[in-house]
């Protein structure tokens, strides 16, 4: 039975931070700070999720006045490296000029408006129009015009191209088209102390960028709370604390902490609970532990489904009735067993302790810590049980989720153009690399389009690609059903969904702004058992 009503302010079962607290190997002592927001739930108007009003909104008071991050410093190795940045309707230019420089334009030449670049560069020696011939040198200034004698009144004091602000952190460009922006140290406050191996000893393992049919909001929010995991990853239940997650906000930063080990509250366990896999593997068979229905994969797209009175009946991956005498289905389970496996994953197995939550956590930071002992030494032996168990996951205003320190995941959510029902769901794995040693070459980006699935991108893994799938599932769905939605508001819980709350309220003060916001110093963390 799915728990409800616990008559306190969380879900039964341990507390996050006491569960760090009985860790093995202590968690950093940020973990354990808890800066909540202010309890209240939180309705937006669903015009937000796909009024043109709204997105042209977005462009003239977020997208041309906040700090956004642009590109990785390893996408512009060399002078001359180009990164095209599109956000919305608008497009710049990331330029290195030179080994200690960066610099970034419009990407528009100034005589017609022709982008300058189609798409990313390497090593231009100067910015060359294709349609007239107009050009400027990497620095911006003015360099040639043909036949400047017909235009008298073009200098290079105002011809040359307008720059626009950049900073750069953990080893990532950030851009800022409003002149007159606060630093982005200080929109960027305290962040480095939640992550103790910096984003510069970190290199960009994968790359995939996957066009969604929503909103760039209805994608982010998607990943900013575990509240869903019982319905969309009933995988994870007997092994994932998802209502027992712990939730923070930090000025322009907001927290998710969620442990693995014990299972679900929903599921009324005290232990994980492995039978969750009835063949020991991870994509071939599940059991739903709330209903006790067991599916397995018959063949790609073929599932069959048992209930506990025996009762069978077969389904596509997207739950289309096949035959037999059980006619329904859960979708999320059906795409789980009957979806695609990246090649070689077919016979993943899920075996851990089931002795206890400890006993689990222990046996995943023990393999973890093994597989890694042949890069890191011995130094792998200090890295907290937290860091190789929990999924920590971090979001920066207004659309960057960076992971805790062995967590590589980091996202990037953006309106696609000007289509505010579509946007692109950016995906890297930022790899920690041990001091000294050299970062490879990034991994070349993969584009996934609206019907692709995620298993394209073999270099993220069969689990991260099906959970992804998953999610993918909802968001059509979401978007099509606020059109429907008879409240006309959606609503935000007070604690599970914080940092959408967090953000929502965050983007309503750049929206009514006619300035853009100053970001104040983060208020000082209470520091007492969640």
């Amino acid at each position: 039975m799915v728990e409800t009503k616990t008559g306190h302010d969380r879900s039964n079962g341990i507390a996050y931070n006491d569960l760090l607290k009985s860790d093995t190997v202590p968690p950093p002592a940020v973990y354990l700070e808890d800066s909540p927001m202010a309890p209240g739930v939180t309705k937006i108007p669903v015009e937000r999720y796909f009024s043109k009003e709204v997105h042209d909104l977005e462009v003239e008071r977020l997208w041309k006045r906040v700090w956004q991050m642009a590109c990785h410093e390893s996408d512009i190795p060399n002078v001359g490296d180009t990164h095209v940045y599109d956000i919305a309707s608008l497009s710049y230019m990331v330029v290195r000029v030179s080994e200690t420089e960066v610099k970034a334009f419009p990407n528009a030449c100034l005589h017609r408006g022709r982008a300058l670049c189609d798409n990313h560069r390497k090593e231009l020696k100067v910015f060359r129009c294709p349609f007239h011939g107009w050009s400027w040198n990497l620095d911006g200034s003015l360099k040639e015009i043909p036949g400047h004698w017909d235009f008298p009144t073009v200098t290079e004091e105002e011809y040359s191209l307008p720059e626009v602000r950049v900073g750069h952190w953990g080893g990532f460009v950030f851009i800022n088209p409003d002149p007159d922006c606060e630093p982005l140290a200080d929109f960027l406050g305290d962040i480095d102390r939640h992550f103790g191996i910096p984003f510069e000893r970190r290199y960009k393992a994968a790359h995939l960028i996957k066009r969604l049919p929503c909103n760039w909001k209805v994608a982010q929010e998607a990943f900013m709370e575990s509240y869903h995991v019982v319905a969309t990853h009933p995988a994870l239940l007997g092994s994932f604390g998802d209502v027992n997650s712990k939730y923070d906000v930090f000025g322009n930063l907001s927290r998710a902490m969620s442990p693995s080990g014990p299972p679900s509250p929903h599921t009324g366990l005290k232990n994980p609970d492995m039978s969750v896999y009835p063949d020991g593997k991870a994509f071939t068979s599940l059991k739903h532990l709330l209903s006790g229905h067991v599916y397995r994969r018959i063949e790609d797209d073929l599932v069959e489904v048992t209930l506990p009175n025996g009762k069978t009946g077969r389904f596509t991956a997207a739950a289309e009735y096949v035959e037999g005498e059980v006619k329904s289905a859960d979708i999320q389970m059906c795409n789980w067993v009957g979806g695609k496996i990246c090649p070689g994953e077919e016979d993943t197995p899920m075996v851990y302790d089931t002795s206890s939550p400890r006993g689990y956590r222990d046996s995943v930071a023990k393999a973890r810590r093994e597989q890694m002992r042949p890069q890191f030494g011995d130094a792998v032996d200090k890295i907290s049980d937290a860091d190789l168990n929990d999924a920590i996951y971090y979001s920066l205003f207004p659309n960057l989720s960076p992971w805790a320190d062995f967590s590589p995941i980091f996202y990037r959510f953006r309106p696609d153009g000007d289509n505010p029902e579509q946007s692109l769901h950016e995906v890297m794995y930022m790899v920690p690399l041990p001091e000294g040693v050299e970062a490879p070459p990034p991994a070349k980006c993969t584009f996934l389009d609206l019907d692709d699935d995620y298993t394209l991108a073999p270099e993220i893994g069969s689990n991260l690609a099906k959970i992804f799938n998953q999610d993918y599932v909802n968001h059509r769905m979401v978007q099509k059903g606020l059109h429907s939605h008879p409240k006309g508001e959606t609503i935000y819980a007070s604690y599970q969904e914080t940092k959408i709350r967090h953000f929502h309220e965050t983007l309503e003060k750049w929206l009514e702004s006619d300035k853009a916001p100053r970001s104040k110093p983060a208020a000082a963390p209470q520091r007492k058992a969640g």
